[in-house]
């Protein structure tokens, strides 16, 4: 996730920030309660919510015929349910969110773009697009732009800590507070590359971040930079974020669903391809499980990984898992019979990429003249390349990035492990953000991948080659937790696919590796 030099980390709270597609809320600490997982929700214009990470599904407008778009979403302060505003002010409430009221049926002079909860509960502000503010329940009006001049659109809202507050952002950046909100800075004055979006609340209310469509974040406050999408060479506009309770991470998604994480903030997944109505909004969510959203395969699942060592020589038999090499090194060495193991793997096809480390000058998106990134996200876009051209480009198939020990003979990794994990980091980020690619993971043996990239663990799907002497699918799903509890492995994950070997194929002419869907 996916995808920038951070730490997987769980942290465990209910929620106190989310930004509402364009707008955010930050709910008051709540009192004693069953730990959780930052999970978070996306909404479409349509109103349909996907869940992500084990967050709960209260319902959405999926199913119905609105008079407008839905623009956006904010969670209640304890998690257990949400709303969905719509560009006239329609509200829908799922869960324990409580409605206080609408402008549904009131002719808007602009409108709405966004809201934010009264933290604690009680009430809700919507804001519209010329400032102006409209309280329901026990939201308190304190001010709004609705009269004057401003230079540009007003794009959300977000309320203080203690709900006596809130500010406003323009697509321009510009800040505009009211109650006890604080300015703590804007880009008003700056010429941005792309519009701001929204806004998330720092820790304590003491800062915020401001988020562009091309993925640029500002933070101004106290409000800490845990990395950001500027610079990258993105598919589709980003159009929402949301941060982690703790204020250690937030999310980024674009009108596709494609989610980004940054800081402690862990990927779950992203929307499905191929979506009915764009992204618009995302919320962070108490998650239960803090799974992965659209795993290759059902757990339990078995099947084969193959690559060109096997052209002619294909596993007979059924199989539910099929994972195909692309390219056998990085930026080369194409599959000779791709197309033929394209047709084998069916419909379970994954397919991954062989990474060799080299360097390149020439600047890639996202990579700061970082001669190791530009190479590996060279390397993400060659593969992608080949796939595309044996037919087998679609954003919907699951791409696994290889990172084994190589000889200097096809690239062997350099001695800073840093590099090497910034050559990953660029493949990732080739294949994810500028490709469109859903769900791109991590292909490593836990006694192998810090030596490689010293601690460097995106938190990102996980398919572990793991040989145990009495090896088995599910024994070696359950080896992780040994790997990271007793031997201090950093790992991406926890594995949606484990490697192992359990002999010879009946009615096939070799041998080959088994998978299983943990």
């Amino acid at each position: 996730m996916i995808r920038r030099l951070v730490l997987a980390l769980l942290v465990t709270a209910l929620p106190l920030l989310a930004l509402i597609a364009v707008a955010a809320t930050v709910p008051a600490p709540p009192a004693a309660a069953t730990p959780s997982t930052p999970a978070y929700w996306l909404v479409a214009s349509d109103g349909g919510i996907f869940s992500f990470g084990g967050a709960a599904y209260y319902g959405s407008t999926g199913g119905m015929v609105l008079n407008k778009p839905v623009v956006g979403m904010a969670a209640t302060s304890d998690g257990g349910g949400y709303y969905l505003v719509a560009s006239d002010g329609g509200v829908f409430s799922y869960g324990d969110a409580v409605f206080y009221g609408s402008t549904g049926s009131i002719r808007l002079n602009q409108p709405i773009v966004g809201m934010a909860v009264v933290p604690g509960g009680g009430g809700y502000w919507l804001v519209a697009a010329d400032g102006g503010i409209f309280s329901f329940g026990t939201a308190t009006f304190y001010g709004s732009t609705g009269g004057m001049h401003i230079n540009k659109p007003v794009v959300g809202m977000a309320a203080t800590p203690d709900g006596h507050g809130y500010w406003l952002v323009a697509s321009d950046g510009g800040i505009f507070s009211y109650g006890d909100a604080q300015f703590q800075g804007s880009t008003g004055s700056l010429v941005l590359n792309q519009p701001i979006v929204g806004m998330i609340t720092g820790p304590g209310g003491a800062g915020y971040f401001l988020v562009a469509s091309d993925g640029g974040i500002f933070s101004f406050g106290t409000a800490p930079f845990y990395g950001s999408l500027g610079g990258q060479s993105l598919k589709h506009p980003i159009v929402a974020a949301a941060a982690t309770p703790s204020g250690n991470g937030y999310w980024f998604t674009d009108t596709a669903g494609l989610v980004s994480n940054f800081g402690s903030a862990n990927y779950y997944g992203s929307a499905p391809a191929n979506l009915f109505r764009p992204i618009v909004g995302m919320a962070e969510a108490p998650g239960s499980t803090g799974a992965f959203i659209g795993e290759s395969y059902p757990s339990g699942s078995y099947g084969y990984d193959i690559s060109t060592f096997q052209c002619n020589n294909l596993p007979a038999g059924d199989h539910q898992i099929g994972i195909v090499q692309v390219d056998g090194s990085s930026s080369g060495n194409v599959n000779t019979c791709l197309p033929a193991e394209l047709a084998w793997a069916g419909g379970g096809l994954n397919l991954y990429t062989y990474l060799t480390y080299a360097t390149s000058a020439t600047n890639e998106p996202g990579c700061n003249g970082d001669t190791s990134c530009n190479a590996g996200y060279q390397a993400g876009v060659h593969a992608f390349t080949d796939a595309f051209n044996a037919g087998a480009g679609s954003p919907a198939t699951p791409w696994w990035l290889d990172v084994e020990n190589n000889s200097a003979a096809i690239g062997a990794w350099s001695s800073n492990t840093q590099e090497n994990a910034l050559f990953v980091q660029g493949a990732l980020n080739a294949l994810h953000e500028t490709e469109g690619i859903a769900d791109v993971g991590i292909y490593a043996s836990p006694g192998v991948w810090n030596n490689i990239v010293g601690n460097y663990a995106p938190s990102v799907p996980y398919w572990m080659a793991d040989y145990q002497s009495s090896p088995s699918g599910p024994g070696s799903c359950a080896d992780y937790a040994n790997w990271v509890n007793n031997h201090g492995a950093h790992l991406p994950g926890p594995p949606q696919i484990v490697q192992y070997f359990s002999g010879a194929v009946p009615g096939s002419p070799g041998d080959y590796d088994d998978d299983y869907a943990c």
